[in-house]
């Protein structure tokens, strides 16, 4: 997966990777040959007192040493940047895909698995690929050229070698292997503490409502632990690398000067050679640890690109059309025939052979017991979901063949959680149309019945809005989603219980404003509340996914059963009539 990863987003970076490895060709060669030539101006220049043999080579290292300090500088500026550029094209093609999910793709991976997909597992892999480029590419070309440069030196001594490469491999290789399941279980236990932090962020005030703030900070707490032990586990793996390491540098150390010096005593090496062949040595197995430090990152790395992987490879289950149709021939007509909706491998579907059809002019509502699938149904039609069954038509044509522009143009949704995004609340109501004038703005929140409140807001229409509108009331943002929808000005309008916030002063305004409003339109009110609905012109009545009954108020109360019910639980039979 890993691999995959690299291969697909470093490609567009070939030129940069392959002048990066030149330099660090360049830099690694010249690391390589200042030991030869300081064993040189050993042999050559101290031990036979030659002053001026000293300073031409001290001059020739003196310029290799530049040449090596440029090349390193180089090296790691180019994989600085194309690290950095792959982490920017990572993160945004997860964005890109996640943006084209649907409700049922974003539930499946839930936000706080994506959000750490997205920053901490990208992070990961954009830091393995800045090692790689800094120290992988040289760690190779410094072991194969060590090694040679040693065996110029003196054959003999590097028999050494061979006991001390597969060594470090070997120890290495094992602990790695242990290492790889713990990273991706310490991903998992992260993932479980960003979602507990988020929920008690969001969740603050029912938090403090219900006084649970011990108990929050103890499950809290054990999340914490649990990545706090899976982070230990794999640090103690970790923490046996160096030590293992070190003792094999130590104890080749220790050989290559007692045999090296049994080599000069007999005559069959020269002091510098001893000390290029350390250096060597050093050099060999500085390049062995610069692997394990990269052998370190790797394991978690290759779980991070997994998880990454796991978001590129999810297709939506909304797909975009080969060839949209791109207009449409009448204004706001709706109807849903026979349509189901199925979560995948759910026993049972949530919504079950339904039909209904919305008029423009005409004002359709939709009300049921909880979880009889009114909100999901709402959900077809902009498709925020598709059906599994059945067809979602706008004047006649598919939801699945339109153009998704034209779709979100024609099609105006105001959810039953409404959401407003940091910024003003006129970047939040220009959402849907960026060129609306502030008249504009202004029109529709005095339908929404908001003109009022955001006229005492310091600002108006630039008075900030926090992220999530958490700096406003319930009642005030389901009017600014309500507004927001208004500055659309789409031909279908779609409320989805966006009035539960609402008293019914509030209310009963808002309705009639709206009616003069959309008159024109296409209106579906998805609500719990009767007086929010007897007036509609159509009304279907859903339980258990499925519509058991259809007409106006006083049919309904007249013939059907489920209805009467709903409507008797709000009102007496004097209001009822």
């Amino acid at each position: 997966m890993l691999l995959r990863l690299l291969r697909t987003h470093l490609v567009p970076y070939k030129r940069a990777i392959g002048l990066l490895v030149v330099l660090q060709l360049l830099q690694t060669c010249a690391s390589l040959y200042l030991p030869t030539l300081n064993a040189d101006i050993i042999d050559n220049g101290v031990v036979t007192g030659d002053t001026g043999y000293i300073m031409e080579f001290g001059a020739l290292m003196i310029a290799v040493s530049v040449v090596q300090v440029l090349g390193q500088i180089g090296a790691v500026y180019y994989g600085a940047r194309t690290a950095s550029a792959l982490g920017r094209d990572v993160r945004a093609a997860i964005f890109d895909r996640v943006q084209s999910f649907s409700a049922r793709e974003v539930g499946q991976f839930g936000a706080p698995s994506l959000i750490t997909r997205t920053t901490n597992d990208v992070q990961q892999v954009q830091m393995l690929v800045l090692m790689s480029f800094t120290l992988m590419v040289s760690a190779p070309i410094m072991c194969v050229g060590g090694i040679v440069m040693a065996l110029g030196q003196d054959v003999p001594l590097s028999a050494v070698l061979l006991a001390v490469v597969p060594v470090l491999g070997i120890s290495v290789s094992l602990i790695v292997k242990r290492m790889r399941p713990l990273f991706r279980a310490m991903q998992e236990r992260l993932d479980t503490v960003n979602r507990v932090l988020r929920e008690q962020i969001t969740g603050n005030r029912v938090i403090r409502a219900f006084v649970r703030d011990e108990y929050e900070k103890k499950r809290f707490g054990g999340a914490n632990t649990d990545l706090t032990e899976m982070q230990l586990a794999t640090g103690r793996l970790m923490s046996l690398m160096f030590p293992v390491v070190m003792t094999v540098i130590n104890v080749s150390s220790v050989a290559v000067v007692w045999f090296g010096a049994h080599r000069i005593d007999s005559g069959g090496m020269q002091i510098g050679a001893l000390t290029a062949f350390l250096a060597y040595l050093m050099q060999i197995v500085m390049a062995v640890m610069m692997a394990t430090f990269m052998f370190m990152m790797v394991p978690r790395a290759e779980v991070c690109a997994e998880r990454i992987e796991e978001v590129l490879d999810t297709r939506s289950s909304v797909v975009p059309p080969e060839d949209p149709v791109l207009v449409l021939r009448r204004h706001g007509h709706l109807e849903v025939r026979g349509a189901e909706f199925r979560y995948p491998g759910a026993e049972e579907p949530v919504l079950r052979d339904v039909s209904l059809t919305a008029r423009p002019g005409e004002t359709t509502a939709v009300i049921g017991s909880t979880g009889s699938g009114k909100s999901t149904l709402l959900g077809l039609v902009p498709r925020l979901v598709d059906a599994t069954a059945g067809e979602v038509l706008v004047d006649g044509e598919n939801v699945r063949g339109l153009d998704p522009a034209l779709l979100a143009k024609t099609v105006g949704l105001v959810p039953q959680k409404p959401y407003l995004f940091s910024g003003t609340v006129a970047t939040n109501l220009r959402y849907g149309n960026p060129d609306a004038t502030d008249e504009e703005l202004w029109h529709a929140l005095d339908v929404a019945q908001a003109k009022e409140f955001v006229t005492a807001l310091e600002g108006g229409l630039d008075a900030p809005v926090a992220q999530g509108g958490t700096n406003v009331s319930g009642g005030q943002r389901q009017r600014l989603a309500i507004a927001r929808t208004l500055v659309q000005r789409p031909e279908i309008y779609l409320f989805d219980d966006s009035f539960s916030a609402l008293d019914y002063a509030t209310d009963a305004a808002l309705r009639a404003a709206l009616a003069r409003e959309t008159a024109e339109a296409t209106v579906v009110i998805v609500a719990q509340r009767v007086s929010t609905i007897r007036e509609a012109d159509r009304i279907i009545v859903m339980d258990e996914g499925r519509v058991v009954g259809e007409g106006r108020h006083h049919e309904l109360m007249a013939g059907n059963e489920t209805y009467r019910e709903i409507v008797l639980s709000q009102l007496t039979e004097a209001e009822a009539a």
